[in-house]
């Protein structure tokens, strides 16, 4: 061989060869964690995860090619959520996908890890994040809603049956979310004729006992804020206010597919797929503290037209002129 095809040679390989690593180095297996503040295998979970796998397919992730995704779900228990939020960061992931009120754990465990969370209600006020548009930390994501969406409900619940005058308000008094939505709600209820009363969630027995207690009255009716324990008990939660007929507003449609009677709240569906950009742009090397947290996009609104039936109401016009799906 001459020296010239020699080097040529030589030269051609140091070419072609950081190419190929640079290659298998971008096809590397990488590693997300998720937790989740309900059950891991309810439809629930089962339907954000799709969400979530969709927007990461169409940045070019796919699992079990160049991704392993571990999944746990704390099914509203706190003692669960530390427990697993110490386990996926033992795991050593790139990044943690949080969905609900478990991000206060995964913060417990790790500072350093990014942690990419999904319907959180006020992260700025829980601590989270320093502001929405510098998070700072290694914490950033989708916001479930902003507290004046609160006023929504209890319009809503007056708009669909005139006749009620008393709301059995079902929150969770142990997480600032439940606090602040609460105090909307019972600021704005008077000025059109309602008189609220709390009822916690903390377990089934003390929905049951409250609910019951208080549909002893007339015109009454509930409204269910967000929380991982209302999400927990969404089968009794339905039930219940079937039972002592109370026509009932909730923040998720998922309460109206399963028999609720409406519901208007943010797409959380839509959150799961956004979040799938920023894990792959945290993947890809950006920071969360530079990620501003945003805020939803999509409101819909669902009527269960059948609940309404059974409850004796007819839906006004002008609800079902706004609603986003109608079930008959």
């Amino acid at each position: 061989m001459r020296r010239r095809d020699f080097i040529k040679g030589i030269i051609g390989s140091t070419t072609v060869w950081p190419i190929a690593v640079r290659a298998q180095q971008a096809e590397r297996m990488r590693r997300i964690g998720v937790l989740e503040s309900v059950a891991a295998d309810s439809p629930r979970v089962q339907a954000q995860m799709a969400a979530f796998l969709q927007g990461l397919q169409q940045a070019g992730w796919t699992d079990g090619r160049n991704l392993r995704i571990d999944i746990r779900g704390a099914a509203g228990n706190a003692a669960d959520a530390r427990k697993y939020a110490a386990e996926l960061v033992a795991l050593g992931p790139d990044v943690i996908l949080a969905a609900g009120v478990v991000v206060e754990p995964l913060l417990q465990a790790t500072r350093t890890v990014p942690i990419v969370f999904a319907i959180v209600p006020d992260p700025v006020g829980s601590g989270l994040v320093d502001s929405l548009s510098r998070p700072g930390g290694n914490v950033t994501g989708f916001m479930m809603f902003e507290y004046s969406l609160s006023v929504k409900w209890v319009e809503l619940l007056k708009e669909i049956a005139p006749g009620v005058t008393r709301a059995a308000v079902l929150w969770d008094p142990a997480i600032p979310a439940g606090i602040g939505q609460f105090a909307v709600i019972q600021s704005v209820a008077p000025s059109i004729g309602l008189d609220v009363r709390p009822v916690n969630v903390r377990d089934a027995a003390e929905i049951e006992r409250g609910v019951a207690a208080f549909a002893q009255s007339a015109n009454g009716g509930l409204i269910v804020t967000a929380s991982a324990l209302a999400a927990v008990h969404r089968d009794l939660i339905v039930s219940v206010a079937a039972r002592h007929k109370l026509p009932a507003v909730y923040i998720e449609s998922t309460f109206v597919t399963d028999g609720g009677l409406i519901s208007y709240g943010p797409n959380f569906l839509d959150q799961f797929r956004r979040a799938a950009d920023y894990v792959d742009r945290i993947l890809k090397g950006e920071k969360p503290a530079d990620l501003p947290v945003q805020a939803p996009t999509k409101y819909e609104l669902v009527v269960n037209l059948k609940t309404a039936k059974a409850l004796g109401l007819t839906v006004p016009s002008t609800v079902l002129a706004r609603a986003d799906e109608v079930i008959e």
